[in-house]
């Protein structure tokens, strides 16, 4: 599919087009898809800071492959291409990863260096595209639950990757401070 022409005039009236279906623009297939435009998008933006490390980068950039991958099983529901094997993929590069950090006692604040502090925001628009995803199951089932597995380890893996390009930068990670006199 070539995008030959930017606007139809059909989202004026609240419509818009997904695979053969004409549906009004806050469906929750539209959200669900809109939210994985989103999510894209956030780990897009982590791209475009400073990354050193190669393999993060790669990795990310499948990923968002995958999504635009995960947007098409929306739009045609029998063409499954998210599969096990890349949920593996990524619970085998999460374990990888997070088998070079130290062990959390807490929880971290989401912040460090923009590139660190972006991606906790693209695990946040992550975790809202998982949200998106499960009420659209609820109201029409997913022909392909792996969809629903892929969103749920991206966004560990995405909080993982977080925590790398802390320590690419020599952040110290700032850890919820639970026992602090309140106010």
């Amino acid at each position: 599919m070539r995008l030959t022409k930017i606007y139809t005039r059909k989202g004026d009236a609240g419509y818009t087009t997904l695979g053969d279906r004409e549906l009004t623009k806050d469906d929750l297939l539209v959200e669900a898809a809109g939210m994985l435009d989103e999510l894209n998008s956030s780990i897009g933006f982590v791209i475009a800071l400073p990354i050193q490390t190669e393999e993060i980068l790669s990795i990310l950039t499948q990923i968002q492959n995958d999504l635009f991958d995960m947007g098409g099983e929306l739009h045609i529901p029998a063409h499954a291409v998210i599969s096990a094997e890349k949920v593996l993929r990524l619970e085998e590069t999460l374990d990888k990863w997070n088998s070079t950090l130290p062990p959390l006692k807490e929880f971290l604040l989401p912040r460090g260096n923009p590139t660190s502090a972006a991606c906790h925001v693209a695990r946040t628009v992550c975790r809202r595209a998982e949200r998106s995803m499960v009420r659209l199951h609820r109201q029409t089932p997913l022909t392909n639950l792996e969809i629903l597995r892929y969103l749920n380890r991206l966004s560990d893996l995405l909080f993982v990757t977080a925590r790398l390009l802390a320590r690419e930068h020599n952040e110290k990670e700032i850890l919820w401070d639970h026992e602090r006199k309140k106010s």
